[in-house]
């Protein structure tokens, strides 16, 4: 059965915004690095047994493992890890500005590793994400400070986004090269997630797990449904209509954890979060819309 895309971007952008109050019961007393890395372990074996099930070819040439552990090392591993601590230092509407910068970066990466036309289009929907995501967070800012944590933070997010970018263009060349979705996604993680632990035993970090309900069960809703149903219908999207629209998921995730906060964290709706979410959707129609590729150069 083949999905429309539209189907698919809604899936990626409902689960994924919901796995932001998931990720908060999985803060304690396990290191991020850790945390990540059993996502993708979970996630890549699940993923192991399928291909094996479906009788994918799971086999591939030291060179084509290059390319997968590039795309587990940006995607799965350091994009996760530079959030994840990027938000202990500034507040999360920062992080979440930042990412809604990714089809900006998709795009004019694209341009120089793949000569793909910068459209403008794309172009102009990703300045209306930026700007409903900057007026949604805009009294979160009001909690920064002009320390040096604020710097680090912002530093992180950037080379979160950068990392999340790098894994999108490897995902491109995976595609380009003839590689399976489905095996170059359970490969990926399972790179992804060795690389995570490999990093928290690098920088000290204890091999703990948290052996509570809510720890175990948040972290089976993000390996089954935050990365293995998701990232399905990402790789799917990126191949469909590029890596730059297919980043305004990530615009329109935090708009879906705002939702989720509302009625769970009881997160106070303003007008300016009201005009932010309408420009991002407002975005989000552009992006998605059918036709129209102008481009430049």
């Amino acid at each position: 059965m083949i999905v429309s895309t539209l189907n698919l971007f809604l899936v990626c952008v409902v689960i994924w915004g919901t796995t932001w109050f998931a990720i908060t019961l999985q803060l304690g007393s396990v290191a991020p690095e850790m945390s990540i890395g059993y996502r993708f372990l979970i996630a890549s074996s699940v993923l192991f047994a399928f291909c094996r099930w479906k009788g994918l070819p799971l086999s591939f040439t030291l060179g084509q493992h290059r390319d997968l552990l590039l795309l587990g090392l940006g995607m799965f591993c350091l994009g996760y890890i530079f959030v994840y601590y990027a938000e202990i230092y500034i507040v999360s509407g920062m992080v979440a500005v930042g990412y809604s910068a990714g089809p900006m970066v998709n795009m004019f990466t694209e341009r120089v590793l793949f000569r793909t036309p910068i459209t403008r289009r794309v172009a102009i929907a990703a300045l209306m994400g930026i700007g409903g995501i900057c007026c949604v967070f805009w009294p979160e800012f009001g909690a920064l400070s002009a320390s040096r944590n604020v710097a680090l933070g912002a530093l992180l997010t950037v080379l979160g986004v950068l990392a999340s970018s790098a894994g999108s263009m490897a995902v491109l060349r995976c595609q380009a090269r003839g590689y399976s979705t489905w095996t170059s996604m359970t490969w990926g993680m399972f790179y992804g997630g060795v690389l995570s632990l490999a990093v928290g035993l690098a920088t000290g970090k204890p091999f703990a797990f948290q052996a509570t309900a809510g720890y175990v069960l948040s972290l089976l809703y993000l390996a089954l449904f935050g990365s293995i149903v998701t990232f399905a219908c990402y790789l799917t999207l990126i191949e469909r209509i590029g890596a730059a629209r297919a980043a305004y998921v990530g615009v329109m995730v935090p708009l879906v954890a705002l939702a989720v906060s509302y009625f769970l964290e009881k997160f106070a709706w303003s007008t300016l979060t009201t005009i932010g979410v309408l420009l991002s959707i407002a975005g989000n129609v552009v992006v998605l819309r059918p036709g129209g590729r102008a481009t430049v150069g």
